[in-house]
């Protein structure tokens, strides 16, 4: 398509020369408005000339206007082997549209895109950051990056994030006509604009007038609600990989045959010690449990993105001698090992983190999925395990990856299956604390606590630490003045799941002394924070995990303190949940109890008003103080 072809060449041409009509002033008072940054005029073209053949071209025009939007301004491009950086060029203008600078490649900073956690990553980063100190400002820019394979298409996202408007933003998809694509578009109003002749196709989308977001708090996952466009070509090409899937059941196929199958085989000596290992185990599910605990202790993560691209684990006998791996080299060992003694287990992939992002169903696309896990299809007992870590519990998933579609890669193909969803009633947090109150209002005692369920990783994770690291992260977990930790000690029940957390407590001069009175509030470890105000509400309420908490502090006091205390009962109850708590004195203590259920689910904007109420209720009750009486 000739005419298409020349109109890119045209418009690379030409931006940034029309850069100069990009005044501050020239942006409609609705766009500005809860805006830090502004999306002037946003242009993505991929070209998919053929499946090796990949050019993306960008011009961008972002107008910063205060400090809060400045990372929207700053552009990192990512490269390898597969990916190539082929122009970069760009502009600045002040807030009257005058050009104060110009940048091209040579500004760039390159360094590795490796993290601290990696091994043999050969991925990089350029990257630019203007260097201004006023603002309001504008970056002008275009660049064109090549790509040697069409597995993994750039998804159009053209609302940058929260509080940044869209003036507009378009985004081309390319291929030639007798390629078959998929396209699956969230909160994309319309159809896309479609030309073609015998020589490509065009498919173009186009956003304008989007008005900044305020960022509200729990609001669902941002990939639910800010407008995206993903492309999945049904035939592919990635380094020396070629295939095609339309569906998570080939697409499945495609891992399992092409970047799993063949790198399963361990040395003879560790077959043989797994078989002996667990000869004495009569269950799958106790040999299993068995095996991943040796698994646990000889190896550690760290992150290996080599093979295919970063997308096939290493081979289960590099990590059996190296000891250590990334979340796909780590399932893919543990997976060998248990097949050693015939039980079968999923190579799972998953999009991990705490806002619960599924796998598209009706969406098959490479893209999605960041983590990988393991399930085992054990007789009427299916269990999940995460083997990055050295300390989980065995079936223990924690909120990283949670209640989500993920995609089990099987001989067969793929088939979703979704993650344990941890319920209320089974996400405790258990506390008992027996503590002595002091005439000149100093505490002591001590605390026990256990946590379960998606509670468990709440303080799991001080078990590693240090005794100072532990002490410290007490003292900033509880956040009371004068507090003191002693006798600490953390332990983890890895057949329950179930955290313990015991120490002995010191708080010189809680309660305070004041005309012969003693003032203190009794709930000394659990205090719910108020929650923000959200007026005129946009998102919906998403309440993500339901929780109980209970706690009970007996207070033995001091002979010269008056035991008189008028039974108080707190309580609250909301569509979101019960509160109660309770202060009373039995026999010659003062006893504080408290129990909190809290629900999940996702609720309607107009319920976050209430919500705020109850929560704030909780949080009134939660800092209530008691006065006492102190002899003469």
């Amino acid at each position: 398509m000739k005419v298409v072809g020349f109109t890119i060449a045209l418009f690379l041409a030409t931006f940034l020369s029309k850069a100069q009509g990009y005044s501050v002033e020239n942006i409609p008072a609705s766009l500005k408005n809860r805006a830090n940054a502004v999306i002037r005029d946003s242009r993505t073209i991929v070209d998919m000339r053929a499946a090796d053949q990949v050019v993306l071209k960008v011009s961008n025009a972002i107008t910063i206007l205060n400090r809060n939007g400045e990372k929207y301004g700053h552009l990192a491009l990512f490269y390898d082997k597969n990916t190539s950086i082929k122009s970069v060029k760009g502009e600045i203008y002040d807030e009257f549209g005058k050009q104060v600078s110009k940048f091209s490649l040579g500004n760039f900073k390159d360094e590795s895109a490796v993290n601290d956690f990696s091994l043999f990553e050969d991925s990089r980063v350029k990257y630019y950051i203007p260097q201004l100190n006023s603002y309001p400002y504008t970056i002008v820019y275009t660049y064109e990056v090549r790509h040697k394979q069409n597995l993994i298409i750039p998804q159009w996202k053209p609302v940058a994030g929260f509080d940044v408007s869209v003036e507009k933003s378009s985004y081309q998809f390319l291929q030639l006509p007798t390629e078959e694509v998929r396209i699956y578009a969230i909160k994309y109003q319309g159809e896309p604009e479609v030309t073609a002749d015998d020589k490509q196709k065009s498919l173009q989308w186009t956003l304008r007038g989007f008005n900044a977001l305020k960022k509200e708090a729990y609001a669902p996952n941002p990939e639910t609600y800010f407008p995206s466009i993903k492309v999945a070509p049904n035939n592919f090409h990635y380094y020396d990989l070629k295939g095609s899937y339309t569906d998570w059941q080939s697409l499945g196929k495609v891992i399992y045959d092409h970047l799993l199958k063949g790198r399963q085989a361990l040395p003879s000596e560790t077959a043989n010690f797994i078989t002996d290992l667990v000869k004495d185990e009569t269950s799958d599910r106790a040999k299993a449990k068995k095996i991943y605990e040796y698994f646990q202790k000889k190896t550690r993560y760290i992150s290996v993105q080599i093979g295919i691209g970063g997308f096939q684990p290493m081979k289960a006998s590099e990590v059996d001698k190296l000891g250590y791996g990334d979340c796909k080299a780590l399932v893919n060992y543990m997976q060998s090992l248990l097949d050693v003694v015939g039980i079968n287990a999923y190579y799972c992939v998953v999009e991990a983190g705490d806002e619960k992002t599924d796998l598209i169903p009706s969406f098959a696309s490479m893209e999605q999925g960041n983590h990988v896990i393991l399930c085992l299809p054990l007789q009427g007992d299916t269990t999940w395990l995460e083997c990055t870590s050295q300390d989980a519990p065995f079936g223990h998933l924690g909120s990283f990856t949670d209640d989500r579609w993920v995609l089990a890669c099987t001989k067969d193909g793929g088939k979703l299956m979704k993650t344990p969803k941890f319920e209320a009633a089974s996400s405790r947090q258990m506390r008992s604390a027996q503590l002595s109150l002091s005439k000149n209002g100093t505490i002591s005692g001590t605390v026990n606590t256990t946590f379960d369920g998606s509670q468990f990783d709440n303080h799991s994770y001080l078990v590693a630490k240090s005794a100072i690291e532990k002490e410290r992260a007490l003292k900033y977990i509880y956040d009371i003045n004068n507090i003191e930790f002693k006798e600490i000690s953390l332990t983890a029940n890895k057949d329950i799941p179930l955290f313990t957390e015991k120490f002995v407590v010191a708080v010189d001069r809680y309660g305070i002394e004041n005309h012969g009175k003693l003032q203190l509030s009794p709930n000394m470890f659990n205090v719910k924070r108020n929650v923000p105000s959200s007026r005129n509400r946009i998102f919906p309420l998403d309440l993500k995990r339901g929780y109980i908490d209970v706690d009970t502090i007996t207070f033995t006091l001091d002979d010269g303190i008056v035991p008189v205390v008028i039974p108080r009962i707190l309580k609250t109850e909301s569509k979101f949940g019960i509160y109660q708590a309770e202060i009373k004195m039995v026999a010659d203590k003062l006893l504080y109890s408290r129990k909190l259920i809290m629900k999940d689910g996702i609720y309607p904007a107009e319920d976050y008003e209430a919500f705020e109420n109850f929560v704030n209720e909780i949080a009134n009750y939660d800092n209530v103080k008691l006065t006492l009486a102190l002899k003469k």
